[in-house]
């Protein structure tokens, strides 16, 4: 039988949780009779917490994990992918964004077509023109991270196999990227078209600045394209310098006069001053991620927990 665990990453949303439980628990109590949500706090300073505690105490499915700080959207997914107690895996935003009757779609996708992991990809997405631009650069970053072409549809409103985590067991960088991390473990991916809801509470955390450094991070934390960008830039320069230099000997040894221009030869300096500096700058971010990695800092940290327990029954009682 189906078991399945909801993960979702909590940060300012304390009015929407209550009816994000009543929604979804009679999609997936229709769907089988193992599951559970894990409700991940992220260090949410309104009383994210609070309203977790209390959903936890009146429902046996609802468990809870308080992180110490905030540590990040993918981080908090680490966590609770971690703690999932089923064999499949359901990440879902906190928003009231993700449809919960698009679940079944998602499992019999994930199930007939014997994929490991199925995308609920949203039919459009309206924001502003940079939050746009912002989210076609974190595709791209994407795409040549996971090295598969359903990057560019991805969701945080995912299924897929609990035992894909076996792949990033041991990871510990505090640079995640749930995606990246999947493709360690299949290259079976796919992605439906849902109708995604408005956001009903609040506006988005993810601001254009998050975007981008998401982005960067994937980057820089999971590809080694900078560094083979950098690599040719320095290439073609040096090339272009020698052809420069082939051109300034030939029309001395012809004419034998010099170059005039001095203003070209300084921006041809300054062109290569730069290469070096941009390659030396790439070199430098790896060189910081390798010493973070180093100090072995971790992705999350958890304060507590809560979830139902027989003490909480006894309370009810008395």
């Amino acid at each position: 039988m189906t078991s399945i665990s909801i993960v979702v990453p909590v940060y300012r949303s304390a009015e929407s949780l209550s009816e994000f439980v009543t929604t979804v628990l009679p999609v997936v109590s229709g769907l089988t009779s193992s599951y559970e949500i894990i409700f991940v706090n992220d260090g949410s300073p309104d009383d994210s917490w609070s309203v977790i505690e209390t959903l936890s105490q009146q429902d046996t499915h609802v468990r809870g994990i308080n992180l110490m700080r905030n540590y990040g959207q993918h981080s908090a997914l680490l966590c609770g992918i971690r703690a999932a107690r089923y064999d499949l895996i359901i990440t879902m935003d906190d928003d009231l964004q993700h449809p919960p009757e698009a679940i079944p779609l998602l499992l019999k996708t994930l199930e007939e077509g014997n994929f490991d992991v199925v995308y609920g990809s949203p039919e459009d997405e309206a924001h502003s023109f940079f939050r746009n631009l912002a989210s076609q650069i974190t595709k791209w970053a994407l795409q040549s991270s996971m090295g598969v072409s359903t990057a560019r549809k991805v969701s945080a409103f995912r299924i897929f196999r609990t035992n894909l985590r076996n792949a990033f067991t041991e990871y510990r960088s505090p640079y995640v990227s749930i995606d990246v991390l999947l493709t360690w473990g299949t290259t079976r991916f796919t992605a439906i078209t849902v109708a995604h809801r408005t956001r009903k509470y609040g506006q988005s955390n993810y601001t254009l600045r998050k975007l981008v450094n998401h982005a960067f991070n994937m980057i820089t934390g999971f590809t080694v394209v900078p560094l083979q960008i950098a690599s040719l830039l320095g290439f073609a320069l040096a090339l272009f310098g020698l052809l420069i230099l082939i051109y300034v000997v030939g029309r001395y040894l012809i004419e034998g006069g010099s170059v005039p221009g001095f203003p070209f030869l300084a921006a041809v300096i300054a062109i290569f001053s730069g290469a070096q500096l941009f390659g030396m700058g790439m070199i430098g971010e790896y060189l910081a991620r390798i010493h973070f990695r180093s100090m072995d800092k971790p992705p999350y940290t958890v304060r507590n927990t809560a979830e139902f327990t027989q003490k909480n029954i006894e309370q009810d009682l008395s």
